[in-house]
This record gives C-alpha cells, structure tokens and sequence, in this order.
C-alpha cells in the first residue's frame, strides 16, 4: 500500500459518509444522480494498486491520478442518464482497469546512497533503499515491516533511508530536513522513530522537542535544520527518487531495482533469498 495510523478511523469514515470527495465535481447533479456517483465510488476498487475503494483512496491519497481520472468517468457517465449499470460498463471500459501489472522487479537502476543513513552492516550482501515520507501512514505501517526484515537478516540486508517528501503533507519536508539534521549528529534513526510515531503531531515545535528527548544539542540541530546544505540535500534525495521512478511513498528498492511487491516479511523473503544464493 502506498501513500495514514492515529488518524485512520476517523479518515476511513470520512470516505464511506462524506458528500463531497476530493477533485470530484458532483455539481449539477440531483440528489438521485449525486447518491449513485458516491455508491459506485465507494463499492469498486481503485486500480492504482492501493487496495483501496476508489472514493477512500481520492480522501487518502489525493494525488492518485487513477481515482481521479475514473471518479470524472463515473461522473460524467452519470451526467449523461446513465444508470448504476451503464456507469458500471464505462468504468471497466477504462484502460485504467485493465493495466498489466507491474512486474515485481524492475530493471535495476543507479541509485547513489554515499552518505545516506542507514541501519545494518556496512557490507551487507543485499541493498534495501526506501524513498519515504514522514507523514504518510503507509511509510508508518512500513517501519514495522523493516524492521521485521531487517531482524530476519541481521548480517546480510542493510536499509538505506533516502527523503521523498510529498507535497500534499504540509511537514513533510520540515520532517525530512529535520532527519537529516539529526543524521549530521549521528541521532537519524532515533529522530525517525519519533517522528514515525506521532506522524499526525509534526511541527517545528514538536519535532524541536523530539530532537531534545533523544539528546540531540539542539543549537547546533536548528542551524543544520535550516540551512542551505540541508534542504538541498532533501531536495537532491526527491530528484533521485524522480530519477528512479518513484511515484508514491514508500517506494523500495532491492539492490536497485524497485520492487512493487508487499513488505511483510513472507512476500519479500523469496525475493532475497534468490539473491543471496545468487551471490
């Protein structure tokens, strides 16, 4: 799943009751017309890969051109007289639902991590990259599954944390300099756990309070958080990640090829286990 865990009962609601979702024009339409566009909505799947209803994922992920491009399909069928059964038929006749999907290993691509922080050996076998957000709940929901793999391969796999703020969190990228800041004293996983763990709290106040729990000297942490080093440094980890073909967040790469696969620990096993007996 791809790019919300304090806040998602109350976002899953939101979906399932609200009038209005995001990007969709329902103006014009009756009551009648307005009521069939949302039950459509939210009984059929987006085909982005987010196993999610094509409403709830406009809510969640507002950026997913996929619910976007057949929430304007469902609509427009809707506009023109058609029933629950003709609105059905024009959104299977999208090529959007008919995509191939991806294959789980992507051509390896170059992916520079020289200074980048990471957990595990320095030598490992196997490279973990995770372009990540630390605002988005699936970037949250991955941290655990991480970990899993790396505790499963403690000597041989290493995970490499590259920043990819997204646009539609507004401490995003407040959050991602912040972690890069905490790297330069050595203080980046610690800083990344707290911030993972209250995601829907960030602020320079919160995140100021979080570098001083872990024992960071926070003088020397707010002028690295705003200096010019540090956002370009956040801004050359998104350029890679464009470079790369990151989309959504988390994105993970396996000895730089992006895998579009799930991260428990039983679905990426196979995978790394074919290239530690590979190598």
């Amino acid at each position: 799943m791809l790019c919300v865990l304090t806040a998602i009962p109350l976002i899953a609601q939101d979906w399932q009751t609200s009038q209005t979702l995001p990007s969709v024009d329902l103006t014009g339409l009756t009551s009648a017309q307005k009521a069939l566009a949302l039950k459509v909505l939210r009984t059929n799947s987006c085909p982005c890969g987010c196993e999610m209803k094509m409403a709830e994922c406009r809510t969640q992920d507002p950026n997913c051109s996929n619910s976007k491009a057949l929430a304007s399909i469902v609509v427009t069928a809707i506009r023109k007289g058609g029933n629950e059964a003709a609105v059905l038929a024009a959104v299977d006749a999208s090529p959007l639902m008919h995509r191939a999907p991806p294959k789980l290993l992507e051509d390896p691509v170059a992916i520079p991590i020289d200074g980048a922080p990471f957990i595990g050996p320095k030598d490992a076998r196997v490279t973990l990259v995770e372009f990540s957000d630390f605002q988005c709940p699936y970037c949250a929901q991955a941290v655990g599954k991480l970990n899993a793999i790396l505790k499963a391969y403690p000597s041989q796999v290493k995970l490499v944390f590259k920043e990819y703020p997204l646009d539609m969190h507004s401490q995003a990228a407040l959050a991602a300099a912040a972690a890069l800041a905490a790297h330069r004293q050595g203080k980046f996983w610690p800083l990344h756990d707290a911030m993972f763990a209250d995601r829907t709290h960030l602020s320079r106040k919160t995140i100021l309070a979080m570098a001083g729990s872990i024992g960071l000297d926070t003088r020397r942490f707010e002028q690295d958080w705003d200096s010019a080093a540090i956002k370009q440094a956040v801004a050359n980890d998104q350029t890679e990640g464009d470079k790369a073909g990151v989309e959504a967040t988390p994105t993970v790469f396996i000895d730089g090829q992006k895998y579009n696969g799930d991260l428990d620990l039983d679905s990426i096993r196979p995978i790394i286990d074919a290239k530690l007996k590979r190598k």
